[in-house]
């Protein structure tokens, strides 16, 4: 099948509108995941928001953008900022990747050195929200919710004189999740950071809201080709190769989530529920409660098998970054 027949989606059609708030920092599918976010052709990228306080996240944020082509895309960031680098204290076999990437492809909105000119997160939202039309945004939540419940408990200001929630059902069509587990689960994006935040975006945002959980993205792998086939040059490739190792293939998470919030169902998803929402508890932990009168909230299940879903992301890895190959903002 050719790179994007899964997805259900032909050159040219409607672009979606996405804003991305990533942990990237800890694992290299937030690099993934942003590499389809910049070189996807139903994308229009309008900013990044970072949801962990390391420098290195944000400039390495703005590192990948600016080589595929996004030099102008407002980055924001969680504060305070710091200088906090990963060092994987479970299996001491994964690598820390975003201050290289920050470093060596050194570029966009926030040049090394410059992490704290990125945006407060809570304006970066309301002001790219104010600015376009309603019902016309997808925010995609792939880490923590710090900055979510920023702009949920938001109030008026310069850039708008609506309220967080106003702001929200006036401008965003859906939120595109990845977290807890279906129907039921105990995931890290959850209950990872502050899981008493994460109750509150998801147990009070009103509008659609869509989950990829924990199941869909471990089931998945993905990188190993990428890493060996991508562009020299290549800021995603350099990610996956200091993270995992060469020919390592790692779990989809956040790329699954980007590709269902770029593309919708398609060829590739499909939705594991009917009605009901989703519930998660002050420890983090979540449950799928069965309401008939809740049709707004779903869960995602594949359509196709887990080696056909990583062969997908493989191509659309390998076709974003070729069509970039000329570009080197190291």
């Amino acid at each position: 099948m050719g790179a994007l027949s899964l997805a259900g989606i032909t050159r040219g059609e409607y672009r979606k509108s996405l804003i991305i708030d990533t942990d990237i920092f800890s694992d290299v599918d937030d690099a993934g995941a942003l590499l389809l976010a910049s070189t996807l052709k139903a994308v229009d990228l309008l900013a990044v928001n970072v949801n962990v306080p390391s420098s290195y996240s944000v400039l390495a944020a703005s590192a990948i953008l600016a080589h595929y082509g996004h030099p102008n895309v407002p980055i924001g960031i969680r504060r305070p900022v710091t200088n906090d680098t990963f060092l994987d204290t479970q299996t001491y076999e994964l690598g820390e990747y975003t201050s290289k990437v920050a470093y060596h492809w050194s570029n966009g909105t926030l040049a090394w050195g410059n992490a704290e000119r990125a945006w407060d997160p809570v304006q970066l939202y309301r002001k790219t929200l104010a600015d376009k039309e309603d019902r016309s945004l997808t925010i995609v939540s792939i880490g923590f919710f710090e900055n979510l419940y920023g702009l949920l408990t938001s109030t008026a200001d310069d850039y708008s004189p609506l309220s967080g929630p106003e702001l929200i059902a006036a401008k965003v069509s859906e939120l595109v999740v990845m977290g807890g587990g279906y129907p039921t689960g105990y995931e890290y994006n959850f209950h990872g950071s502050n899981a008493t935040l994460a109750a509150h975006v998801v147990n009070n945002w009103e509008g659609r809201i869509t989950f990829s959980g924990f199941e869909l993205g471990k089931n998945v792998i993905s990188g190993a080709r990428f890493s060996v086939e991508g562009p020299a040059n290549d800021p995603v490739r350099a990610a996956y190769r200091w993270h995992s190792g060469c020919n390592a293939s790692r779990y989809s998470w956040d790329p699954l989530t980007v590709l269902y919030a770029s593309h919708g169902l398609g060829n590739m998803f499909e939705y594991g529920n009917k009605y009901g929402y989703n519930h998660v508890f002050p420890n983090g932990s979540n449950e799928w409660v069965h309401d008939g009168s809740k049709t707004n909230q779903h869960w995602l299940r594949l359509k196709v098998d887990n080696e056909t879903a990583g062969r997908e992301l493989d191509n659309l890895f390998l076709e974003g970054a070729n069509s970039f190959g000329q570009w080197n903002w190291s």
